[in-house]
Order: C-alpha cells, then structure tokens, then sequence
C-alpha cells in the first residue's frame, strides 16, 4: 500500500489526520508539485486528474479523494469510529462534514486563496472580486459555527469525526491564507485550540 502525498496540501492533510487518530501507518511517497510530479506521465497512470493525495493498494486498486481513502480506512480499520458510531450519528457526520467542506467552509476559505493569493497567479484564472466574496463569506460561516461550537466540544457528534478534521483542516487553510479566526469568537477559538492539541494535527 502506498500513500501519495503532498505535504503542505489540505486535503492529504485530512487523509493524514484520519489515519493517524486511527493508529495507521502507510508508507508515504512525496509528489513535488512546485516540479511538477503531478503532472508527469507516472502519476497520472495513477492518478489521471493530477491531484492528491492517492491511495494504492497493495493489488493496484488505486483510490483517490480524501474522504473517499478516509470511507476505506473506516471499514478496514472501524475504531475509534470516526464517521459515527450507530446510524443517527453517521447521519449526523455525513451532514457536518458536508457542511464544513463544499457547502460552508472549506469551499470559500480554498477558492478565496486560490483567487487572492499570488502563489496560483500562473496557475488559473483569478477574480479578485469573487475571492473576496468567498472570504466574506468563510468569516460569516466561522461565527455561524462559533455559535454552533456553544456548549459542545466537537463539531457533530460528542466525540471527534471527520467532520472536526474537516473543519480543522478549513480552519488551518485560512489561518496560513489569510482568513484567520475573527476576534471573539471564542467557542470555537476553544475547539480550534483542543483539535489543534491532538497528535494527529502533526501529522
């Protein structure tokens, strides 16, 4: 089984998290985007879209997406149950991992760094109008989750799921991109800290 990572990536890092609070060791092969591996003939036998991270499995199958690698790894390795523990919860995760990635948070905080910040000049269109947008709307977000976080420790559940390594990872895009943690949200500056504490955030 091999692992293809790229180490400052936000949706390998998620697959990372996942596999670390689980106690998973994969060995891990680096893809140099800055020189462009992704785009090399040998890893888009792997992976044709180019992206990462990708998981190949000892008998070739090849998985890519993260949450789809993190679904795997859930049914091969099922505790500690990070998509919930009975039906009601894994409903619950499905919802709140939806909503902190394409619908509510990860999805703005990504696309206003990828239309604001200089690193994707050569590498897509920018519209600095719509990336401001996005940002707006990332901070919205962060104080309607703030007033979500009251009284709970974790996002959707009582305990740690993906949906938290989901947000958490939302949340660290924004911290290095430029849509920090507003001032005064403190629920969830007190979850953003605890996430932050667990092992797996190094991994």
């Amino acid at each position: 089984m091999k692992f293809y990572n790229l180490k400052p990536g936000m949706n390998p890092r998620r697959a990372r998290i996942f596999m670390a609070e689980k106690g998973i060791e994969v060995p891990i092969v680096e893809v140099d985007m800055m020189k462009g591996e992704n785009r090399a003939p040998a890893y888009l036998a792997i992976n044709s879209l180019g992206t990462m991270p990708s998981l190949e499995l000892d008998d070739g199958t090849v998985i890519t997406e993260s949450i789809a690698i993190c679904r795997y790894f859930e049914e091969i390795h099922p505790e500690p149950p990070l998509f919930g523990r009975d039906t009601v919860e894994r409903a619950k995760v499905e919802m709140w991992n939806r909503r902190m990635e394409e619908l509510e948070l990860l999805n703005p905080i990504g696309t206003a760094f990828m239309n604001l910040d200089p690193f994707w000049k050569d590498r897509m269109p920018q519209v600095g109008e719509y990336g401001e947008v996005c940002r707006a709307k990332g901070l919205k977000r962060m104080a309607w989750l703030d007033t979500h976080l009251a009284g709970r420790d974790y996002v959707a559940t009582g305990d740690y799921t993906v949906a938290d390594i989901t947000a958490q990872c939302a949340i660290l895009l924004g911290q290095h991109t430029g849509t920090p943690i507003p001032d005064g949200l403190d629920n969830l500056t007190r979850w953003w800290k605890s996430v932050s504490a667990r092992p797996s955030a190094r991994a």
